[in-house]
């Protein structure tokens, strides 16, 4: 009878031991495991703005980040919207931004490590837009050195007789006393006459964006003036870690880069080919007016092991016409030789992905890149036609090895459906990331009224 009542007890006292073995070890695979759980469910999503029916409709966001204080960001938006946040991105002001060669778009939002925020946009000095013939006659940059308090209120770059100034990007050099420019020159914007052409120009100032060098020709190849495939564009410059100055661009089936040694002052005769943009960059996506694909170029200025390396990001066709998808390439000798284009979405095939962004952090190395995806709609509308296939979400993809692997999570809280007649959705995105602090900006559409939002990503 004892031994029998020992042996119960001690049977019991396994079980609970045995019980109590699994639980641990439970809570030991929920703790490895929540992080990618969490992964899974999107992060707090932030409205920057909606359109409240006045002026344009806001599009095209840009975004910048305070290295000297992270939680400081400024962002812009079409036409001229200014936002600022001092909180990370929590909450923002909204103001209008004003020039005296006037605000017509394409607003691109850059920061320095020297604090200074740049607010770059195309010009429209009569104020009477399509209708003016001075329209785009400069690239307008304007400067602010109090976290977009207030701006200063422009100087104009690349002013060059009848001839248009678009699409602009810009970069600050790494000790922020160089900010660089690239843009596309079209001798007449939507010519069709073979005389007329388009070119890609840089041209760099010091730290207070007063006085600009000449614009330099960097395009080996001219492009034609429609717009199109074969109009030479996307060119956002890039510095190194050296001061080394890159900027690709597209022109038909390829994507070229230029380098420069000397801060932009003199480029390489030859462009390099970095990579093949199947289809073009001028690209079809159902219920988006136009899209694009057009190359983004970062280089990898952190103390990582991948210090130094050039990565284009871009979206083509190569996969059909009907599954766009994203692409990153890089080089490890400044830009002579390139990796083959490593696909960045994870998705089974057929779905679009499209719009997108990259940036690289500068503490971390780390690669992130934010895109439209329709993966979700692909599955669960399978019929052609079907409006729901329009569904898009937003992702950001994360590589830690230097583009070789990526990480898909989707970021948007909610997916939305573009098409409205007449909207113009805008050309492009973007994102900003700090010693692990990630901010992308994007826009979206619901029932005809477009929004500006961002995601809280630490």
């Amino acid at each position: 009878m004892a031994t029998a009542m020992m042996t119960t007890t001690t049977t019991h006292m396994n079980t609970e031991s045995i019980q109590m073995a699994g639980r641990l070890a439970l809570f030991a695979l929920l703790a490895i495991a929540a992080p990618h759980l969490a992964a899974q469910r999107p992060p707090d999503n932030v409205r920057i703005h909606e359109w409240d029916g006045r002026g344009s409709q806001p599009c095209e966001p840009s975004i910048a980040i305070n290295p000297r204080n992270p939680d400081q960001l400024v962002a812009g938006s079409v036409l001229n919207n200014v936002y600022k946040s001092d909180n990370g991105g929590w909450t923002w002001d909204r103001s209008v931004l004003t020039s005296r060669y006037g605000v017509f778009g394409d607003p691109c939002v850059v920061a320095s490590n020297a604090g200074d925020f740049y607010y770059l946009h195309l010009s429209d000095p009569a104020g009477e837009g399509w209708n003016s013939p001075d329209l785009l006659d400069r690239i307008v940059i304007q400067r602010s050195k109090n976290n977009g308090k207030t701006w200063h209120p422009g100087f104009g770059i690349g002013r060059n007789g009848a001839k248009d100034q678009d699409k602009e990007w810009a970069a600050a050099s790494p000790d922020g006393k160089r900010i660089a420019v690239c843009w596309t020159q079209f001798d007449r914007y939507g010519s069709k006459l073979p005389t007329d052409s388009t070119n890609i120009l840089c041209s760099v100032s010091n730290r207070k964006a007063k006085h600009w060098s000449t614009p330099i020709r960097v395009n080996e190849i001219a492009g034609d003036c429609l717009d199109g495939d074969n109009t030479v564009e996307g060119a956002v410059p890039a510095w190194g870690p050296n001061g080394e100055l890159y900027v690709a661009w597209a022109h038909g089936d390829a994507i070229w880069l230029d380098r420069s040694e000397d801060e932009g002052q003199t480029w390489l005769r030859d462009d390099r080919q970095a990579a093949a943009i199947v289809g073009g960059w001028d690209q079809t996506i159902d219920g988006i007016g136009r899209a694009n694909g057009m190359p983004v170029t970062m280089v990898d200025r952190s103390d990582g092991p991948y210090r130094g390396r050039i990565y284009i990001n871009w979206t083509d066709a190569r996969n059909g016409e009907a599954d766009h998808d994203v692409f990153v390439t890089w080089s490890d000798d400044r830009g002579e030789t390139w990796s083959a284009p490593k696909r960045v979405n994870d998705d089974p095939a057929g779905a679009q992905q499209f719009f997108t962004w990259m940036t690289v952090d500068p503490v971390t190395g780390f690669i992130h890149a934010v895109f439209y995806d329709r993966r979700a709609a692909h599955v669960d509308h399978p019929n052609t036609g079907d409006l729901r296939r329009r569904d898009t979400d937003v992702y950001l993809a994360t590589s830690e090895d230097g583009g070789e692997t990526w990480a898909n999570w989707c970021i948007s809280e909610e997916s939305f459906r573009p098409g409205a007649k007449g909207i113009f959705f805008g050309d492009y995105n973007n994102i900003v990331a700090y010693d692990g602090k990630v901010r992308p900006i994007w826009t979206r559409e619901d029932r005809g009224i477009l929004s500006v939002w961002t995601a809280i990503i630490e």
